[in-house]
């Protein structure tokens, strides 16, 4: 596509894809090379993804997903996982920063301080918020980015976390923020678009 003004307006929710399309594991890692750079709070690098193409777990997750159709049709389901204990890693992130001279090793204590404080202090319902809300922007980094490339995605919310921790042996510090199906589109009865607001109804300046 190339015109990034085209990628966003073009980019649909898929609600059905064409059977037996495959995506390579060549062409999902190229394509997570570039959502690599989505922000994340203090470059902590919360989200992971677990891509699901076996058979037999993609059934447990279209269990997992109240049966939708489009998690067995897919030729790939990615659950988006956000690390709630992401900010533990704060010093190995920062270390190769301090090895090179950009911080100091006074920087570097201070910024590994800063951020534990930050979170331990907030909580767990802070950092599970987080760890959503990190997973987030990465993901619909990548839905663009496979749009890009010629892919269909669909982000879901409609499934059973547990059931998906279960079938994915998730540790419990990962939390599903979403379920992304990615294929091609079987546009033979795509509906309309949905209704969007006008630019007034939702952006206020200064105050609400």
């Amino acid at each position: 596509m190339g015109n990034f003004e085209d990628v966003v307006k073009s980019r649909r929710s898929a609600m059905k894809f064409v059977p037996g399309a495959d995506i390579t594991e060549q062409e999902l890692s190229d394509m997570f090379s570039l959502a690599k750079f989505a922000p994340s709070a203090f470059n902590l690098q919360h989200t992971h993804y677990v891509v699901v193409q076996d058979p037999e777990i993609k059934n447990k997750l279209h269990e997992a997903a109240n049966k939708q159709f489009k998690v067995l049709t897919s030729s790939a389901v990615l659950i988006v996982l956000g690390h709630t204990k992401a900010y533990e890693d704060v010093g190995a992130i920062h270390e190769g920063l301090l090895n090179l001279g950009v911080m100091s090793k006074q920087e570097y204590d201070m910024t590994v301080e800063s951020v534990l404080s930050f979170y331990r202090e907030r909580g767990e319902a802070f950092q599970r918020e987080e760890a959503i809300r990190n997973a987030s922007l990465s993901a619909m980094l990548f839905m663009l980015i496979a749009k890009d490339r010629g892919w269909d995605t669909c982000p879901m919310i409609g499934f059973d976390p547990g059931a998906v921790a279960a079938a994915l042996k998730l540790p419990e510090t990962y939390v599903p923020a979403l379920m992304i199906t990615i294929g091609k589109e079987d546009s033979s009865s795509q509906r309309p678009r949905g209704y969007r607001k006008p630019v007034g109804e939702f952006v206020s300046y200064d105050t609400f």
